[in-house]
């Protein structure tokens, strides 16, 4: 009776301290378990860390590529029609620089081509001995008949002259507009290329002078100086 009442305390203990005990072995595996990660990521160098950070930041962000002109592209933008390779470049600024120096180029070939075309047809008008071509008349002096046979022949020479030398000025012009107008065209195509060839050009705005006090030495031609010394760095 006695040996049976022992084996039932026995069991009873066995019940009650055998709960504690596992949760303790398993308390002590997890504290083990952690003091293993820990040394883990402690044993990582920190630039690794700091490397795997910006790999998965670059990975969540979508990348941009900056952007990059390509100078034969420009200069064909630029032949096809005047500040569209300025446009692809991005330098928007030189727009009217472009456009108003075309349209002077333009106004200068319109005015002095009028100008010839009158000056032509007026002398044309004189010299034929028509009198139903009267266009002269818009450049005949107030002072002077509307008739040219009342006219001196010293007149007559005179006004055709006047005529002729007005109708090579003008077309001389002329031609000279064209010309300004094609290099205007071509400095466009030039600008473009340039512009796209050092877009990404590095222009330091470190721009400074310095100053400050030197003793030049004596020589044989003169004696020791006191002067002041500026250089520039860029």
């Amino acid at each position: 009776m006695n040996e049976l009442r022992s084996f039932i305390v026995f069991i009873l203990l066995l019940i009650v301290l055998l709960p504690g005990r596992l949760t303790a072995q398993e308390t002590d595996s997890l504290e083990q378990d952690s003091l293993v990660v820990s040394d883990t990521l402690l044993k990582v160098p920190e630039v690794k860390v700091q490397e795997i950070a910006q790999a998965v930041d670059t990975t969540a962000r979508p990348l941009q590529v900056k952007f990059k002109p390509n100078p034969t592209r420009a200069v064909i933008y630029s032949a096809i029609c005047p500040g569209l390779g300025q446009i692809y470049n991005r330098k928007y600024w030189k727009l009217p620089l472009v456009y108003g120096g075309l349209l002077g180029c333009v106004y200068a070939i319109t005015w002095n081509g009028n100008q010839y075309n009158s000056y032509k047809q007026a002398y044309t008008d004189f010299t034929d001995d028509n009198p139903n071509t009267n266009s002269w008349e818009n450049y005949r002096p107030y002072s002077w008949g509307p008739d040219p046979d009342t006219w001196s022949s010293k007149d007559k020479s005179d006004f055709t002259s006047m005529l002729k030398n007005g109708k090579d000025y003008y077309r001389r012009y002329r031609d000279l507009s064209y010309i300004i107008t094609a290099g205007v065209y071509v400095l466009c195509m030039i600008d473009a290329y340039v512009d796209a060839q050092l877009f990404d050009f590095d222009i330091s705005p470190d721009l400074s002078m310095r100053m400050e006090p030197v003793i030049f030495p004596r020589t044989s031609t003169g004696s020791r100086s006191v002067g002041l010394q500026c250089s520039f760095s860029f």
